[in-house]
């Protein structure tokens, strides 16, 4: 993970915020033998005593579902809006370009749910999806018997206990003022995630750049 102190957002409510709105995560972990498997799913999240947990479903009999059978330590990354920044729009041109991100990764062991613990997880995620919409026919409790007999076989339930949080919000925190309200306008004009990544640094900018302090640029790397 790219490491630099001014990229890590420290408000840990923040980053379970953007788990939350950004729940279509990258699970990734390998075999014994380090076989590498990855798959693209939807994950609930929830704190309990303080801790975090991850629980979402897989299917049975894939590459993935025998790898964590096998070798359960796994990585979930949750990802936001990315755009592109051009160094043409900083104070010094002349340095690389680079590209603003947010993403969060979290590792531990996966463990399977019973029978009846993946019952209630569907319920929870269905109903989640649906807006808490009870009328909705694709609930869990809304489905056919017909369909969930033949469905619920073929998945299988994981949890996940957070042993590792990392983050990393890159939105050019490393550059000085002008630089950074510049990127700003650019990424506004384009619209799209380059404005969803504006909007994200707009809600830092007043902490980076306090009225009446010098801003420093020795304590960055470019």
């Amino acid at each position: 993970m790219y490491n630099f102190s001014y990229f890590k957002e420290k408000d840990r409510q923040i980053i379970l915020d953007f788990i939350e709105e950004n729940p279509f995560a990258f699970l990734t972990g390998s075999t014994m033998s380090g076989k590498q498997v990855a798959t693209q799913i939807p994950v609930l999240m929830e704190v309990r005593e303080g801790e975090l947990f991850l629980q979402g479903h897989i299917m049975r009999n894939t590459d993935h579902h025998k790898a964590f059978s096998e070798n359960p330590y796994s990585l979930i990354v949750f990802t936001g809006p990315s755009t592109y920044v051009s160094a043409s729009w900083y104070t010094n041109p002349q340095i690389g370009s680079t590209w603003n991100y947010m993403s969060v990764h979290v590792q531990g062991q996966m463990s399977f749910m019973s029978d009846e613990a993946l019952i209630e997880f569907m319920r929870k995620l269905t109903l989640k999806f649906e807006k808490g919409n009870t009328g909705s026919q694709t609930i869990y409790d809304n489905l056919p018997d017909t369909f969930l007999s033949k469905m619920m076989p073929a998945i299988v339930g994981f949890e996940i206990k957070a042993e590792k949080l990392e983050n990393v919000f890159k939105l050019s925190q490393n550059r000085d003022e002008k630089s950074y309200l510049n990127i700003i306008a650019k990424l506004e004009e384009q619209g799209g995630n380059s404005a969803l990544i504006a909007a994200e640094m707009r809600k830092r900018q007043a902490a980076l750049f306090p009225p009446g302090v010098e801003w420093d640029g020795s304590k960055f790397d470019s």
